[in-house]
């Protein structure tokens, strides 16, 4: 008796959870489109935006051409909230927590393969339509670039696999979105919405010629390289950057032994061509200032901010402040809360460029304990405005006429163009605008230790401080001086590069066992593909074709 009695409070009780578990924890939005009732569940793909109003049956596409300048949205028809949704995962948790911890999880298939899984960022969505909404649109392909993260959702489902899937032909991709919740661990719940399309990817029709390894004009101050290449491997290459699979690629250079190996221009570039290579101009703050070291105009990065700067007549004052080193600002490691990886952070340069004076800015900027505590490396865009703006001060006639007397005239480079921070000092932050021969010769400059026809422009200590293992980023990669390092493994070979980086995917690469400098040019900026692209360049075409 006793045993049945136990057997029925359990089902009693598990009924009952399951019963609490059903009931909506927030009011949401009411059914009440025939279009919504008739595709609970269902996700609708169209082209144009229509209003939900007007949106009916014969509006789903079935079919759809991926190319360029096109428009691609999603309209997901639900059956609850996404909050009461989660609710079901946590019934425990108030819908505050829920929206705070809670989101979408989209997967993407194409021709039946589970290609991209991601699990949408907490912050995508305010907490009312998390909420309230049972149909909301998403726009994944744009022709005016419309803001949303669904756009970048898409641009990252295609750059983790999407694009290769994506073969010239007929495909079926497929969407399911699930409610996932962030606690010490993932939940998942089940698909409450999903959705498939036939996509057709026409051929891209091509000028054969912008795929033959182009000739490389005589120039004056670069010898031309006899060394053999992989041709093939080149147009192969350079088929790709012809039919956009890979994206807004302006040019490559190669350089070998000091010769000039390869020289390929796209998309409109050529020779004279300046490129807008953004946070690569971070690495010549680092070369400048170890010029005006050599220079005896600053006596070491061991210098700190307090011999430069009042830091008390700054607001967020504190004794931490005094002992941050030039050398926490060339990598990446003082103590400021500034982090451009944090959208967060009180430090993050979108809030340093509306600001009328960006040193002041960031020498307003509050210390962060953590970092006091734990010494660590984070990207700072601000610290290195200081950089610029202390060796301005420094050196006679500011930055701009001591780059150009100690830098670009020694090394021949008479074509460049600096960016101004609002106080018209030369813009070390980035977007300083080179010519890609120009900046082949830059890392060169590197390659060779400091020296150029002959004379030591930058000290060969200098060149190894900031190409070397200053401090840890992931498991596999450095920082240095305003330089970055990994390493690539083709063919079973390790080959260990130090570079400078900008945004959308711009590089000078710096072998450091190789003599060897590569420089690839972009303007795929903010774009997931963007740096991902430039990766697979190096690591499927262009090493394994110059080491012939």
């Amino acid at each position: 008796m006793i045993r049945q009695l136990a057997i029925l409070t359990t089902i009693f009780l598990t009924t009952f959870n399951l019963f609490a578990q059903t009931i909506n924890l927030v009011k949401c939005d009411s059914i009440i489109y025939p279009v919504h009732k008739a595709n609970i569940g269902k996700i609708a793909f169209m082209g144009e935006t229509i209003p939900i109003e007007n949106f009916k049956q014969a509006d789903f596409l079935k079919t759809f051409e991926l190319k360029e300048k096109t428009d691609l949205n999603i309209r997901v028809f639900l059956g609850n909230s996404l909050t009461n949704y989660l609710h079901l995962l946590s019934p425990q948790l108030s819908a505050a927590e829920l929206t705070k911890t809670g989101n979408y999880q989209f997967t993407f298939f194409v021709d039946d393969k589970k290609i991209y899984v991601e699990n949408l960022n907490l912050g995508a969505g305010s907490a009312d339509s998390k909420n309230q909404r049972t149909i909301f649109r998403v726009p994944l392909i744009s022709s005016t670039d419309e803001d949303s993260w669904g756009r970048f959702l898409w641009n990252r489902f295609y750059s983790n696999g999407g694009q290769d899937a994506f073969a010239n032909g007929e495909h079926l991709l497929k969407i399911e979105i699930r409610p996932y919740l962030k606690r010490n661990e993932i939940l998942t719940g089940n698909i409450i919405a999903e959705g498939e399309l036939k996509i057709i990817v026409p051929e891209i029709k091509i000028n054969e010629q912008l795929v033959k390894v182009q000739n490389i004009k005589p120039l004056k101050d670069l010898q031309i390289s006899t060394d053999k290449i992989d041709t093939p491997k080149i147009e192969e290459l350079n088929r790709k950057i012809a039919t956009q699979a890979y994206k807004n690629i302006t040019s490559i250079v190669v350089v070998k032994d000091g010769k000039l190996l390869l020289e390929e221009y796209f998309n409109g570039a050529n020779r004279e061509t300046l490129h807008d290579t953004r946070s690569v101009g971070k690495s010549f703050a680092s070369t400048l200032l170890g010029i005006a070291i050599k220079n005896h105009y600053i006596k070491s990065e061991r210098q700190t901010l307090d011999e430069f700067y009042k830091l008390n007549t700054f607001q967020n004052y504190a004794p931490a402040k005094d002992s941050i080193s030039l050398k926490d600002l060339l990598t990446m490691s003082s103590t400021f809360e500034g982090s451009d990886i944090n959208s967060e952070s009180p430090g993050n340069e979108e809030n340093m460029y509306p600001a009328k004076n960006w040193v002041d800015f960031t020498l307003n900027l509050p210390i962060d304990q953590s970092k006091v505590a734990n010494k660590q490396w984070d990207y700072f865009t601000a610290g290195v405005v200081v950089l610029g703006d202390l060796i301005h001060k420094s050196v006679p006639n500011g930055l701009e006429k001591y780059s150009s007397e100690k830098l670009f005239q020694p090394l021949g480079i008479t074509k460049y163009k600096w960016q101004l921070t609002p106080q018209k000092v030369a813009n070390t932050a980035g977007s300083l605008q080179l010519r890609s021969l120009d900046l082949a010769k830059y890392g060169q400059l590197y390659q060779n230790r400091g020296t150029w026809n002959g004379k030591q422009i930058l000290s060969q200590e200098w060149v190894a401080k900031s190409l070397s293992h200053q401090i840890k980023i992931s498991e596999d990669e450095y920082y240095g001086y305003l330089f970055w390092n990994k390493t690539y493994k083709v063919n079973g070979m390790d080959y260990e590069v130090y570079y400078a980086s900008g945004n959308g995917g711009n590089r000078i690469f710096i072998f450091k066992d190789q003599p060897i400098v590569i420089v690839i040019t972009s303007t795929a900026y903010n774009t997931p593909y963007g740096e991902k692209q430039v990766d697979k360049i190096m690591q499927n075409y262009l090493i394994d074709a110059i080491m012939k």
